[in-house]
């Protein structure tokens, strides 16, 4: 397996971890519809989260969140248009994006609410 796969997949079991301990419920993991994806869907305090998640191991070349362009959130967007066809019944929705940095130490920004 190519290495940013790899990280990709470590960094996206260290997003559910850390929500988990921040009081999230973890509803979906790389829910798909066509080609388009959410990383992590999930609910705290009764809204809905679509949560992208980005992980790098350095910041020698960037933040990870710098990696999430506006076609990636159009992307996430479109996504979450398709799951709330299938679940209208969420009132209150946000978009979220939790970049991990895995060294020198494991650190975690999650940016709330984001509209590009």
């Amino acid at each position: 397996m190519a290495k940013h796969l790899k990280t990709g997949i470590e960094g996206e079991q260290l997003a559910v971890d850390y929500l988990i301990q921040n009081k999230y419920v973890i509803l979906h993991r790389n829910w798909r519809k066509g080609h388009l994806e959410v990383d992590i869907i999930a609910s705290k305090d009764e809204i809905l989260h679509f949560i992208k998640v980005k992980t790098k191991t350095t910041n020698h070349y960037g933040f990870p969140e710098e990696a999430v362009t506006k076609i990636k959130f159009k992307y996430l967007v479109s996504a979450a248009n398709l799951y709330l066809i299938q679940n209208p019944h969420w009132e209150r929705i946000q978009f979220d994006v939790l970049a991990i940095t895995l060294k020198p130490e494991i650190c975690y920004f999650l940016i709330e609410d984001v509209y590009l």
